[in-house]
């Protein structure tokens, strides 16, 4: 009998693609991973409203997160591997949820919103995404829906990605964006934003801007003032690339629904300095909140 390690169930292969089954903690759920605005190349791989079945790309890596059973999860097409050296990271798998919600619940009053937030949300994690095509997403986020953001990734992606299988192409690098010219990144619809997309990766392509010098900078501020100096990137913008691409979870960015969540729940400000480490989850938390519950809305 094979042995494995104690977060894996088994490995199978069904019409020649490779799966595993995997335990998942308590706090962990596809549905509320793939569907709380962090990352826009997931999608429901059946039925259309039903998100703890999603298909997507990540790491030029075609792959399909399935969690029907409490628990446990079924990664279609990898296999235990690519599961401990790509996935267990991108999900979050390998960091203690337990011990960061308490650090939120700490720095907030008994029975605040924030409790309410954190169970209505309880299976969010802080996916850890490619520095590159979070940066390049967020931008194309700007003054944007999801839906019309993931229709302009897609088309990104065909226009410059690699296939990857038989419909799926993998997130284009700096050079491949720049082949396509401003008048190129226009034609996908990406309007007003296209002189910032290129600006990106002209700057990532000439070393201008070094993406791993983002990552190991010293403070969430420094990296923040250093993708800020992208043509169109704001706070906003590169706090969701720290948070989302580069795992910076004191990254807080502040968009509509938590301007919502701050006047109608704090008086219409937050201290976010005072959340400390954990200030991106706790932002999560919120925007989940505040953009699916509908009871508070009565």
């Amino acid at each position: 009998m094979t042995e494995y390690p104690s977060d894996i169930i088994g490995e199978s292969t069904v019409n020649g693609i490779r799966n595993v089954r995997i335990r998942v903690p308590e706090f962990f759920s596809v549905r509320q991973i793939f569907d709380c605005g962090q990352c826009f190349r997931f999608d429901p791989a059946g039925d259309p409203d039903d998100w703890s079945y999603v298909r997507g790309v990540a790491f030029g890596r075609s792959v399909c997160f399935r969690q029907q059973v409490p628990g446990e999860m079924i990664i279609e097409g990898s296999g235990i591997d690519e599961y401990e050296t790509v996935w267990k990271r991108f999900l979050s798998l390998d960091t203690d949820y337990d011990a960061i919600r308490k650090d939120i619940r700490s720095r907030f009053p008994k029975k605040s919103v924030m409790d309410e937030a954190m169970e209505f949300g309880s299976g969010i994690r802080i996916l850890r995404q490619d520095p590159f095509e979070t940066l390049i997403s967020f931008i194309i986020s700007q003054n944007n829906n999801i839906p019309r953001i993931k229709k302009i990734v897609n088309s990104l992606c065909m226009r410059a990605g690699k296939p990857i299988g038989e419909d799926r192409f993998s997130f284009p690098g700096p050079e491949e964006i720049l082949s396509l010219g401003t008048e190129g990144l226009r034609e996908l619809k990406t309007g007003f934003r296209a002189g910032y997309i290129f600006d990106a990766a002209e700057k990532i392509a000439s070393g201008t801007l070094d993406l791993g010098e983002v990552g190991s900078a010293e403070s969430t501020r420094r990296a923040s003032e250093m993708l800020c100096t992208i043509k169109g990137v704001g706070p906003k913008v590169a706090a969701c690339t720290l948070l989302f691409g580069f795992g910076r979870l004191d990254a807080f960015p502040v968009d509509v629904w938590i301007k919502r969540s701050f006047e109608r729940h704090f008086g219409g400000s937050l201290d976010i300095e005072s959340l400390g480490e954990s200030a991106g989850l706790a932002q999560q938390y919120l925007f989940y909140y505040e953009r699916y519950n509908r009871e508070g809305d009565k």
